[in-house]
């Protein structure tokens, strides 16, 4: 059982599924996204769309997408600190098909037009469940360190990144594949069961096929 599970997590704010985990959610988009982000689009869905202003939650998502972590004291004044920083925030309410009750879809540009988009759900005591990234299926708790690597979808691309990691002596404890059409770019996500520095993530993003490699790294 998680320590999470008994006590929760150190945050800011009334609620550990609408802001602990608002946070999270936040991050993870955050981290995704290649620069700054100068226009954050947020669809709530659920409980999240009835009482986000009431919860913190769009504090808590806007701070979680500047970097800040569940304890940060700055996340009750993010949306004036997203203002200075010129990063234009809308929240909008949606409905999604068979999604957690509370569910954002958080899609990011950056200066130079690039963009990510991230779905993901605070399933309790401040943990996370990310289900889609750019449109494509994922299972994302953010509890362990994992790796999100982007590539072409030919032969060999994941034994090159597998035995990669063997090399870097990281043990592999879970592995999907999710691929939105055959033959053209899938992502695979790799939970490991230790930490993997900057260094080794670069040499990944230099084998054949790699787009891109991101560490996400547990609080």
């Amino acid at each position: 059982m998680n320590v999470f599970d008994i006590v929760g997590p150190v945050m800011i704010g009334p609620s550990s599924s609408h802001t602990a985990g608002a946070v999270r959610i936040g991050r993870i988009a955050g981290a995704l996204l290649e620069d700054e982000p100068v226009r954050a689009q947020i669809l709530l869905h659920g409980s999240f769309a009835k009482t986000y202003r009431g919860h913190g939650t769009d504090k808590a998502l806007v701070a979680g997408i500047m970097g800040m972590a569940p304890s940060d004291i700055r996340i009750r004044q993010s949306l004036e600190i997203a203002k200075e920083r010129g990063l234009e925030v809308v929240f909008e309410k949606t409905e999604l098909e068979g999604a957690h009750p509370n569910t954002a879809v958080i899609r990011l540009t950056d200066a130079k037009g690039r963009t990510v988009t991230v779905q993901g759900a605070s399933v309790g005591g401040g943990n996370i469940l990310i289900s889609e990234i750019n449109g494509m299926k994922v299972e994302v708790t953010g509890q362990q360190y994992t790796l999100l690597v982007l590539h072409r979808d030919v032969p060999g691309v994941i034994a090159h990144v597998t035995n990669y990691i063997a090399g870097q002596s990281v043990n592999i404890g879970n592995f999907k594949l999710t691929r939105s059409r055959r033959g053209e770019t899938a992502m695979m996500t790799i939970e490991l069961d230790g930490d993997f520095s900057g260094e080794s993530n670069e040499g990944i993003e230099k084998l054949p096929n790699v787009i891109r490699s991101i560490i996400l790294r547990p609080e």
